[in-house]
């Protein structure tokens, strides 16, 4: 755990922000990083940092009804020029969220407190740009009417199966999906593999 703090620290002071100290967070999660030695690819996903405007109101869906755990959370100090958004000096709050793996799957939240960013119209249509983010769950009907509920949130498409082509001569792949845009207006899907048995076939 002190190995990942000291590299969490040395990657926001390279981006230009200064770490202040805070209180550890409690969490179940025990966080390491595997051997480069060991790793097929150099590459990993590590993480997806979103930029909102209220970090806990955006926990009430990532931790309250996706079940992520929380196991950072600290403020900094924001460069404005390593990651181009908000005032030189801004100050800042991270979180750090994370699932079923300690090194990649991850998701931060990123909340300008003082001055606090804009915010931006929450879009209702995708184009060139934007993202998706694609969750795995075992509750897709579950989550999907749970974050219905909470404010900002918009279904596009509530809880049902899609079918996509199987890779090859493989079987068809059913999931089951839900759609939406979360409080700041990232789009994401909920899915489930129904058949992992013929996913695995694929």
């Amino acid at each position: 755990m002190q190995h990942w703090i000291s590299g969490v620290m040395a990657l926001m002071l390279a981006a230009g922000c200064a770490m202040q100290a805070q209180a550890p967070v409690e969490t179940s999660t025990t966080v390491t990083a595997p051997s480069a030695d060991t790793q097929k690819f150099p590459t990993d996903l590590r993480r997806v940092s979103l930029i909102v405007d209220d970090i806990d109101e955006s926990l009430k869906l990532y931790r309250d009804v996706l079940e992520f755990e929380v196991n950072y959370d600290t403020k900094v100090t924001m460069s404005g020029v390593a990651l181009p958004a908000g005032e030189p000096g801004a100050k800042a709050r991270l979180v750090l969220i994370s699932s079923n793996d300690s090194w990649v799957g991850w998701i931060g939240l990123l909340q300008w407190i003082d001055p606090p960013l804009e915010r931006n119209y929450a879009p209702e249509r995708m184009g060139i740009g934007d993202a998706i983010l694609v969750f795995n769950t075992e509750k897709v009907d579950e989550h999907c009417e749970a974050a219905a509920k909470l404010p900002g949130i918009k279904v596009t498409a509530e809880a049902g199966n899609t079918t996509y082509p199987g890779r090859g001569d493989g079987p068809d792949i059913v999931v089951r999906t839900c759609y939406l845009f979360d409080r700041d207006g990232y789009f994401m899907e909920l899915n489930k593999v129904l058949d992992r048995d013929a996913y695995n076939q694929n």
